[in-house]
């Protein structure tokens, strides 16, 4: 297995909390500036050679011990006919605003679709030191249909939660789970040793709808997924949940939760490592900081793990959400030093 799972990095004695970005190769990294210079983001992402490119970047530069994939969660929408584009941020032709508007979505969509994944995939798998993980990733479904339905994950999503109750999540679900299915199996085909399933919008639902609504769909995946590949690992992200929705979750497929900078920590550790190992999770504003304020909030970080006592074998360190646009590079590249440097046990 991995670095990122079993087999981490150990000096001298002691080992270290590995550690991964979300959105670790993006907007603030100058070497993705560069490429951009000379291709769009659907052709970063749609041409292998590039989206290898791109997500080497960071690993190259920062050591990260985990390479993600550079993708779009998005894709799935395009695939399904809504007319996706990017200029420069995601635009969709049409929305999910009413119960006639399934009409208008692919009932029988080309597998083949995602193939470009899976070829960027096997490249980073030849490029990529072998003490390194790949991830790939995916939309949860209630984050998916969300923008499908809203055209973003901003306000109060009253029409996305309308549908919950008008037949229009069941209809979309129906037709993108098959899907979303595919596109990890294709990922995990092509070398990915793990598959993100990224929920940044259910946060935004009560207990029960995330019960009852959205939870029966990302299980259905990841059951699904595991019968497919027992292997591989799924790690599960959501944002703005509570300690309630983690506790809901109880899905023996998924390997790793991952939480935002909101929850405590220590907390989510000493209450969940057992089941899961954990992902996360300080606030990406920090890195905004002087890095004497990024050390610091970094040191009593760490330090309040320390003495709650947490399993560090079973935490994988990162941010409680992607990396953010002007982030200063060279807190980053410090960052992930000063954590394989003193994250250790």
């Amino acid at each position: 297995m991995n670095t990122i799972f079993e087999n981490r990095t150990t000096i001298n004695g002691k080992t270290q909390v590995p550690v991964w970005f979300m959105r670790q190769a993006g907007r603030y990294h100058d070497h993705y500036q560069n490429l951009k210079k000379s291709h769009d983001f659907m052709t970063l992402c749609k041409n292998p050679k590039l989206a290898c490119e791109v997500t080497m970047g960071p690993i190259e530069e920062f050591n990260f011990d985990a390479a993600i994939l550079f993708s779009d969660l998005l894709f799935p929408l395009e695939q399904m006919g809504m007319d996706l584009v990017y200029n420069p941020g995601p635009k969709l032709g049409h929305k999910l605003e009413s119960l006639s508007d399934l009409k208008k979505l692919k009932h029988n969509c080309d597998q083949s679709f995602f193939n470009f994944q899976a070829e960027a995939c096997t490249l980073l798998k030849e490029t990529l030191q072998p003490s390194k993980t790949l991830l790939g990733f995916v939309g949860a479904p209630f984050t998916l249909y969300a923008y499908a339905v809203e055209g973003s994950h901003a306000g109060s999503l009253v029409s996305s939660k309308k549908g919950l109750y008008d037949g229009r999540f069941e209809g979309f679900c129906d037709l993108l789970l098959p899907n979303v299915l595919e596109e990890m199996k294709i990922q995990a085909k092509g070398g990915a040793d793990a598959i993100c399933i990224f929920d940044t919008a259910v946060g935004e639902l009560t207990l029960k709808d995330f019960r009852e609504k959205a939870l029966p769909k990302l299980k259905w995946l990841t059951s699904r997924f595991k019968k497919s590949y027992p292997n591989k690992k799924i790690i599960y992200y959501s944002r703005n949940t509570h300690l309630n929705h983690l506790r809901m979750i109880e899905d023996d497929h998924i390997d790793v939760l991952g939480v935002d900078w909101r929850h405590n920590l220590a907390e989510v550790l000493n209450e969940f490592s057992n089941d899961y190992y954990i992902q996360g999770n300080f606030d990406p504003c920090w890195l905004h900081l002087e890095w004497k304020d990024v050390e610091k909030n970094l040191q009593e970080f760490h330090q309040e793990l320390v003495e709650s006592q947490v399993d560090f074998s079973r935490w994988i360190c990162g941010l409680g959400h992607g990396v953010l646009q002007h982030t200063p590079q060279e807190n980053v590249q410090r960052a992930v030093k000063y954590i394989h440097d003193n994250f250790i046990y």
